[in-house]
């Protein structure tokens, strides 16, 4: 986004919302692939809690999704006497019983699996699959403008969860693709050994192009909230599901990345030559926007730690909703943080997860502070990574075998910290 620092980018409305609201500069998600960082955000759990550990194959496992017993917010809004939508994504099961209707979803046009194409996509619009000429990107937008002109005379909740900038990338709307043509990105670590820089900078042009159609429909949507005199009392809330990387540390795509260079490290018993399951904080952060002008104070950036799991209790918080009794939630609301209104009580340490199941394998568990970052893959011995976030945050000197003092420290207590929170957790990869 321009508004944390990338000139390249192009991304106005996202701007917009950063100087109208409140940007969180450490916002992350709980795991680093989409479903499982979409049970967090729906749910305020975690992925082993509820078995869902990567993303959801529906060549594979077409039987799987998330139990809807499970607490959600979009239900609990819908009973308060919300109308509720879902436009776009959902990746959280196939079959009837995990739709979205069943998680409190009112109204739902989309794709029910992980990815579609950028074109012609096949959706379900009005319960019925079916192919819809153009870009999706556009259309999911078309969808949204039409919820929000349908006024019921009562609060609304709508999910807006665009298929960009998944992969691929292009084709790309006929404005997105002129301009991106035009762009000469940077290279974010052209001396990183072997990196495959032409591919690197296509793939970012292509990138740049898609972030780029997201915002041009964010704008669409924002301007439909002013002419309909909705903006001063809607929450927005601007979020992606995982980080990403093209080149950052010479990967493509998220946890369950791939090499990008012109030669991979060998295979090891686990993992094939070309892929790289990583914890990289490229993978974990996210980018987090939040605007609403009747209690937000504009343009503040705040860097306490926040992620996935605080969305919940938040808009539950937002909404003077309540959570059912004996509910187990994992975050806290964050309203008082961004209003000003109080400090959030609890430290800037982050636990993350992620138990890769397709293509390769690998069990990370992760624990973050503000100095000191220790990823364990306790499938894969010899893969430790630890960092000195505040000498190295762009964690390039793996310490974990270090003889520096403070590293064996850190090593020590994180990888406690680590195993504390999978006993607590029940997490099934615990040996």
């Amino acid at each position: 986004m321009g508004c944390s620092g990338h000139k390249e980018a192009k991304t106005p409305n996202m701007d917009r919302l950063a100087r109208e609201g409140v940007r969180l500069t450490n916002c992350f998600t709980p795991t680093p692939v989409c479903s499982p960082s979409r049970v967090a955000i729906l749910t305020s759990r975690y992925g082993t809690e509820v078995g869902i550990y990567d993303w959801l194959n529906p060549d594979k496992e077409p039987q799987n999704g998330l139990d809807p017993n499970t607490v959600a917010w979009p239900r609990i809004l819908s009973a308060a006497g919300y109308r509720t939508g879902l436009i776009g994504k959902w990746h959280l099961g196939l079959q009837e019983q995990f739709q979205p209707d069943k998680f409190g979803y009112q109204h739902f046009m989309g794709f029910l699996g992980g990815g579609a194409t950028p074109s012609n996509p096949e959706l379900t619009v009005d319960g019925q699959k079916r192919k819809v000429n153009g870009f999706i990107v556009d259309l999911l937008a078309d969808d949204a403008l039409e919820f929000l002109r349908k006024d019921s005379g009562r609060p609304f909740a709508l999910s807006v969860h665009f298929r960009e900038p998944h992969a691929p990338y292009a084709p790309l709307p006929e404005s997105e693709a002129k301009w991106s043509a035009s762009v000469d990105p940077t290279v974010p670590n052209p001396d990183f050994p072997k990196l495959n820089i032409p591919r690197v900078k296509q793939l970012t042009k292509d990138y740049l192009g898609s972030v780029a159609a997201i915002d041009r429909n964010l704008g669409r949507i924002l301007d439909e909230l002013d002419r309909l005199k909705l903006s001063d009392n809607t929450l927005v809330i601007y979020t992606s599901d995982h980080g990403y990387n093209i080149g950052q540390h010479g990967i493509l795509h998220k946890g369950n990345g791939a090499w990008i260079l012109t030669e991979n490290p060998p295979a090891t018993e686990h993992i094939p030559s070309g892929l790289r399951p990583n914890m990289y904080d490229t993978s974990l952060r996210v980018p987090a926007l939040i605007r609403w002008p009747k209690r937000i104070p504009a343009g503040k950036a705040i860097d306490r730690t926040v992620t996935h799991l605080d969305w919940l209790p938040t808009i539950l918080s937002a909404t003077e909703t309540t959570l059912p009794s004996n509910t187990r939630i994992h975050g806290q609301t964050i309203l008082p943080l961004i209003t000003g209104d109080g400090p959030l009580n609890r430290t800037d340490d982050l636990y993350t997860e992620f138990s890769v199941q397709h293509t390769m394998r690998a069990d990370m568990r992760s624990y973050r502070t503000p100095q000191w970052k220790l990823t364990q893959d306790f499938l894969n011995p010899g893969r430790d990574e630890l960092y000195d976030l505040q000498a190295d945050p762009g964690e390039t000197y793996n310490l974990a075998n270090s003889d520096r003092h403070d590293a064996q420290t850190a090593y020590k207590q994180l990888a406690q910290l680590i195993r504390a929170r999978m006993t607590e957790l029940h997490d099934p990869f615990l040996k």
